[in-house]
């Protein structure tokens, strides 16, 4: 027999009754019931039932045992009669009758429970990640990563792609994050990058001969956490491909995608619906004036409308100035919501002041009429025009959001998104997908009035070189998409710059001198002079994937040993000083900010 054991603990079945096996494992949980000890033990597979009677020469050991001390026992198999079958467990049928217990490992007592479904504070489960990944939902989750990458892997391969690794150490590229930095010791006063994601090292793939690139790519950003971005490090599917249009990376990436989805979409226990593929693709202008967001969440059946026009030089005198003044009116759609008490209406005006707006105007329909504050200043016509406008009818109401265009964007964006939870308006069990395309390659910096690029600057303006040196930067596109699932942003990608001459044209009107680009660049420039394909891609975010179809609200559920908001490693003690003689080593002496109480002059002196 084997010395820690002949099944997992996810393995008995009544079949296997009358047997003497050997298990190993962790002491879930005990229950001493007059006299009969009954464990329940744990491995990576799952949990066996086992019985210690108060006679067995093992008893005094079994019960002395702490939860989470790890264990063998051996024993015979014998089925559960009656009530004491569990349905809920695959084991449930059989028991372990324990006549051999070996102690491997003896737990102290525990920070955290593991068994059960206590909430215990983060830096608790962080400080005590090993504890905290015993737990059900959290082993549950690592283990839908593990397949997840498993799954795009195998795709990926089927649809032609190569995994290939890019560097690890590198030079710093402007990809919109703070770089992590590492010191040379061989070259003083000269620093490597982590990358922040593998972009220069997958088009320099394309131009070296290489068709279908992908990798599981680990990125690094210094940059601040939120629910749907984990600080410190991330994973994402990177690929690359050559000679293909905008349409052709859809193509290939849109059945890995789905596939994905559909084989874990049952994951949370409720099969979920996926857009089949081709995903809808909806353009950037349109995505903002439609959803008020570049990321639309297309369970919500909520479109919000212009209806500028229909204020302007109305009676409404308060809207009608703030076009004049060029501000423009978005209409947010209630449907069934004009049947709401007066509570109701007042309750999101308020809530409204608490996003930073003056408030939120609405107009209910009844009887053929318009009522509410707002149609009470509103010409009838004017009133039924938005009405049409809008598709709706008796029992419907709607908001708006007046402002100029991009803050009324995001404010009518904030509406729809609140009404539609408080309508219950939003598709339920269901992955919806879509495409926002036609990025504006450009933008104007509002405080120094620049033109500055938008998106990527490595993208392929729509038009090439003809529609950067003929038309107003404002108005280029760029080939440039992102990929969004319930209003969460999966990756950015593009159709890339393969032409220096473009390239350096491009950069030029963003107020990039030449040399510059050489300087920051030269290594993809100089390839590109050497013969460069057409070629794009993108990177969806691993950790964003497992998030939505683990169906959890934080990313850092997700992630294996994550840091906290404040890009700390509490298990490890990340990030910690190192010894003078390391930093001297590194040709670095350290200048911190002050202590409190302390003058500068004090702390660099004290550093160094």
């Amino acid at each position: 027999m084997h010395a820690y054991r002949t099944h997992t603990c996810a393995a008995l079945r009544a079949s296997d009754a009358g047997a003497t096996v050997r298990l190993s494992g962790w002491v879930h949980r005990k229950r001493d019931h007059g006299g009969v000890l009954f464990m329940d033990l744990r491995d990576h597979h799952g949990l066996t039932q086992c019985v210690v009677g108060q006679g067995s020469p093992v008893f005094a050991v079994a019960d002395a045992l702490r939860p989470e001390s790890v264990v063998t026992v051996t024993g015979e198999v014998v089925r559960r009669e009656g009530a004491t079958v569990n349905p809920k467990l695959p084991t449930g049928e059989v028991e372990v009758r324990v006549r051999e217990l070996s102690v491997q490992s003896e737990a102290a007592v525990l920070p955290i429970q593991v068994a059960g479904e206590a909430e215990f504070p983060e830096d608790l489960r962080l400080r005590y990640r090993f504890l905290d990944l015993r737990r059900e939902r959290q082993h549950r989750n690592i283990m839908l990563r593990a397949g997840v990458i498993a799954s795009i892997r195998r795709r990926m391969i089927e649809a032609g792609f190569t995994e290939f690794q890019t560097p690890i150490l590198t030079a710093s590229s402007p990809e919109g994050a703070r770089d992590y930095l590492v010191p040379s010791r061989l070259h003083p006063g000269t620093f490597y990058a982590l990358p922040q994601a593998p972009q220069q090292f997958k088009q320099l793939c394309m131009v070296a001969g290489f068709d279908r690139y992908f990798q599981i790519a680990p990125c690094f950003r210094d940059e601040a956490s939120r629910a749907d971005r984990s600080p410190g490090e991330f994973y994402q599917l990177d690929f690359e491909m050559s000679f293909v249009t905008q349409e052709d990376v859809f193509a290939a990436i849109e059945p890995v995608l789905t596939g994905v989805f559909e084989e874990f979409s049952d994951f949370s226990g409720t099969k979920r619906a996926v857009t089949p593929a081709p995903f809808p693709r909806i353009p950037f202008e349109r995505a903002m004036l439609e959803f008020g967001s570049d990321k639309p969440d297309l369970r919500n059946p909520i479109r919000i409308k212009d209806v500028t026009e229909h204020f302007r030089g109305g009676a409404f005198g308060l809207f009608a100035r703030n076009i004049d003044k060029g501000a423009v009116v978005r209409a947010i759609p209630a449907p069934g919501a004009g049947g709401n008490p007066r509570s109701f209406f007042d309750k999101l005006n308020e809530w409204a002041r608490e996003q930073g707006a003056g408030g939120l105007g609405y107009i209910t329909f009844e009887g053929g009429e318009a009522r509410g504050p707002i149609a009470r200043n509103l010409e009838p016509e004017r009133a039924a025009a938005i009405r049409e406008v809008c598709g709706l009818g008796d029992g419907d109401a709607v908001f708006f959001a007046c402002d100029k265009p991009a803050a009324a964007a995001k404010f009518a964006g904030q509406v729809r998104t609140r009404l539609g939870a408080e309508l219950d308006l939003v598709e339920k069990d269901a992955f919806r997908f879509c495409w926002v395309t036609d990025f504006p390659m450009y933008e104007r910096n509002e405080e120094t009035g620049q033109i500055e690029f938008s998106h990527n600057p490595f993208s392929m303006p729509q038009g090439g070189l003809e529609a950067l040196d003929g038309m107003d930067p404002l108005d280029i596109k760029a080939f440039q998409y992102d990929i969004v699932c319930n209003g969460i942003e999966l990756s950015s990608g593009a159709i890339r710059n393969h032409r220096p001459d473009i390239m350096l044209r491009a950069f030029a009107i963003a107020g990039y001198a030449a040399e510059h680009v050489e300087e920051r660049f030269g290594g993809m420039l100089n390839a590109f002079r050497y013969g460069a394909p057409p070629h794009g891609g993108s990177a969806p975010g691993i950790d964003r994937i497992v998030m939505l179809l683990a169906d959890e609200p934080n990313i850092r559920e997700v992630i294996l040993f994550p840091m906290n908001q404040q890009a700390e490693d509490l298990m490890m003690g990340a990030p910690a000083p190192v010894e003078p003689s390391r930093l001297k080593e590194l040709h670095i002496r350290l200048d911190l900010p002050p202590q409190k109480g302390e003058g500068r002059g004090a702390a660099s002196s004290k550093a160094s």
